[in-house]
């Protein structure tokens, strides 16, 4: 029986149209925003061009539910729009396919009311606002949400919200949160601590201290202080003390999400390298007939490789409603590592040019780094992913099921 590696003719078709729309509408927008200085007009002009062509091109909101006006794709046609998508730095976005409002449109279409979807999920599906994931606390881990400190008290018919976030991408300029805060006191399990809310912005109580600055520069990043913020009783999404599922819930499906992307802009990085080597002469020969090249370019490849399969697995998982969790961490966890090491590879290839601004590298590098901890610090995914091996042994006396459960 033969495992067929391939994607259906119509995905492989759509992959195509995706990377013909990066190439003549979105890079040649970006160009344009770039030689601007990002003045405000071409940026929402070019904006409005991109995503008018991605509606006609029936490119629009690919992972959503066609009642919403989207595509209706699954994960592992996904990682081919995505790949595709990443290969620009507004192509995502482009499609109504960005982070954080991806993630917060799944959640919202799995836990919200019908009342909450027509409020925040429709609007945001149509691409006409803007939302957030208010979680991190920088008073303790983010890894480990059982220990959040904001809290929400309920008094009456209302809540009020009091507490510290950060790194909150995408505050500014947002029309709602999915704020998550501590309910319970003493829960059975630690797990249940936690509540979601949804926060209409701006509203009195949230106050936007800052975009943090990263070695990247500010990038909509934003340390919120909530201050006797009050909601109605109804603005919780999901059950109280559904916290904490809600965050696993859609930081699972978000973690690939990335990887996808992250896909998009290892490649990108490797073709650069390949295009460098095979076209700068020194000392007698290219670049690409030098050992030490040829190495990077060799290793660069095998790890490509590596990544594409493991994201098309762990996307496979998830469409055949397994559970994923161990992949998904081995995923994050080894497509982060290689799309810095691919990166600076391409760099190094590159020489001088490379660290200049004159490519896209120097700006890739400063964006990747923050790859290895967001959704999940190396060290963590690594320590879950050890778990699991450990547990695999002592129920099963074997493997298999820490590393895939694959047919081998």
């Amino acid at each position: 029986m033969a495992i067929d590696f391939s994607f259906p003719p119509e995905i492989e078709k759509l992959r195509e149209r995706v990377r013909e729309y990066i190439e003549d509408v979105v890079l040649p927008a970006e160009r344009e925003i770039e030689e601007s200085g990002e003045a405000r007009d071409v940026l929402i002009g070019g904006v409005k061009k991109m995503r008018r062509e991605a509606h006609k091109r029936s490119l629009w909101l690919p992972h959503m539910p066609e009642e919403y006006g989207g595509m209706g794709l699954g994960h592992v046609a996904m990682a081919a729009v995505s790949a595709e998508a990443a290969r620009a730095r507004f192509g995502p976005f482009a499609l109504n396919a960005q982070a954080p409002d991806e993630g917060n449109m799944h959640t919202l279409l799995h836990w919200a009311t019908d009342e909450q979807k027509e409020k925040y999920l429709r609007p945001l599906c149509d691409g006409r606002i803007r939302s957030c994931f208010a979680m991190t606390e920088p008073e303790v881990a983010g890894s480990d949400p059982s220990l959040i400190q904001t809290r929400a008290q309920l008094e009456g018919d209302q809540w009020v919200i009091n507490g510290h976030k950060w790194f909150i991408s995408g505050a500014n300029r947002a029309t709602f949160a999915i704020l998550i805060a501590r309910t319970e006191d003493e829960p059975d399990d630690p797990r249940a601590a936690n509540s979601a809310f949804l926060v209409d912005l701006p509203t009195d109580g949230w106050e936007e201290v800052r975009d943090i600055e990263t070695m990247s520069g500010g990038h909509n990043h934003c340390e919120i202080r909530l201050d006797n913020l009050r909601l109605p009783r109804e603005a919780i999404l999901g059950g109280r003390g559904d916290g904490h599922r809600l965050g696993q819930y859609r930081l699972g499906p978000a973690r690939l999400a990335h990887c996808m992307r992250w896909l998009g802009q290892a490649e990108q990085a490797l073709e650069m390298m390949v295009e460098r080597a095979t076209t700068r002469y020194a000392h007698g020969s290219y670049l690409s007939e030098k050992q030490g090249i040829q190495w990077m370019i060799s290793d660069s490849t095998i790890e490509l490789y590596q990544a594409k399969l493991m994201v098309l697995h762990t996307a496979y998982l998830i469409d055949r409603g397994d559970d994923f969790k161990s992949e998904s961490s081995m995923t994050k966890y080894f497509v982060a590592t290689i799309l810095g090491q691919i990166i600076d590879r391409a760099i190094q290839v590159h020489g001088a040019l490379g660290y200049s601004t004159d490519t896209p590298l120097a700006k890739m590098s400063q964006q990747a780094r923050w790859a290895r901890f967001a959704d999940g610090a190396d060290e963590v995914h690594r320590w879950r992913i050890a778990l699991r091996t450990l547990e695999s042994w002592k129920r099963h006396g074997d493997l298999k099921a820490a590393t895939g459960n694959l047919p081998l």
